[in-house]
């Protein structure tokens, strides 16, 4: 009986890293810096690569090198395969070192950071890179394979389901808040003293100035969802991309902002601001994990993991 043959796949690393870098920086001669190789070895090998496949990477216009439509899978696939090749190269160093963590703007400024502490303090020696933007955006770079993990506010969303994994993580809720005695809520909100906030109808909050984030934000899509769909003659001021930018203007009493609970906790507690409680409006929100199916998933990986679980 013949022995079935294992098939050597003919593609090298060096192939694949040089791509991925010619996709990332646009060229062959910022890939070569980049790579520390000669602009000649790089086009060799990107030549070879192609032949390999037997497909077009790049369409080549002149000197410029414009993306192929094949490009961007085989980059994807490359991306997972050299993250695997670094591992088994340098697995021991790996195992408790490198992380990539991608948050979206809340949790990454007010959540992530005593979740770090508790990493480090497993993990003395950890590398920890971290990618903070919103939703939308961290959720690309886990699509990209640019990030291990992410913790983000909204709805993922991802363009290929298939490829990423989703976990509901922990519950957040939105407030809308104001600067305490704010002419905004002169003679139009009710106070509540035992509850220490002012009660708006949606009709009332409608004729107010209100401060969002901007489209794309995990905050935004819940304030679209859960609050604004009742509220289509709403006074938006603008959508603003800083957390903090819409909390400072509102103290500045600029409006009424809309924010979660953790972005104004110490100004809630000092008295600066207060809530503002319209009824019948349930701005309770989950927040999620995120991850590529295909990332190797390290030891500290693992450890993280378990650190958000019990937090």
């Amino acid at each position: 009986m013949k022995k079935s043959v294992q098939t050597v796949p003919k593609i090298t690393l060096k192939q694949l890293a040089v791509f991925v870098s010619i996709y990332q920086t646009g060229s062959t001669s910022r890939a070569s810096e980049e790579l520390h190789l000669s602009q000649s070895a790089v086009s060799s090998a990107l030549t070879e690569l192609e032949s390999r496949l037997q497909m077009p990477l790049f369409e080549r216009v002149g000197r410029r090198l414009n993306q192929h439509p094949n490009a961007h899978p085989i980059y994807i696939q490359a991306q997972a395969i050299l993250g695997q090749s670094l591992t088994l190269e340098h697995y021991h160093q790996y195992q408790a070192a490198q992380i990539h963590i991608g948050a979206s703007t809340t949790i990454g400024n007010y959540v992530l950071p005593s979740l770090l502490g508790k990493l480090y303090e497993a993990l003395p020696d950890a590398n920890v890179d971290m990618y903070i933007a919103n939703t939308q955006e961290v959720v690309s770079e886990v699509e990209q394979l640019n990030i291990d993990i992410a913790l983000v506010e909204g709805m993922p969303r991802p363009v290929d389901m298939k490829v990423i994994e989703q976990r509901e993580w922990r519950t957040d809720t939105l407030m809308i808040f104001a600067k305490r005695d704010s002419k905004w809520l002169k003679n139009v909100a009710t106070y509540s003293e035992d509850e220490d906030c002012y009660q708006l109808s949606i009709n009332q909050l409608a004729q107010l100035p209100l401060l969002v984030r901007e489209a794309g934000s995990g905050t935004r899509q819940i304030i679209d969802e859960q609050l604004l769909k009742y509220l289509p003659n709403a006074e938006v001021v603008k959508a603003i991309h800083q957390s903090e930018a819409i909390k400072h203007m509102v103290s500045a009493d600029i409006g009424l902002g809309c924010l979660s609970q953790h972005v104004i906790e110490t100004e809630l507690a000092t008295g600066e601001l207060v809530q503002v409680n319209v009824a019948g409006i349930d701005l309770s929100r989950t927040w999620w994990l995120v991850w590529h199916k295909a990332r190797h998933q390290s030891p500290i990986w693992q450890t993280f993991i378990d650190i958000i679980q019990q937090g």
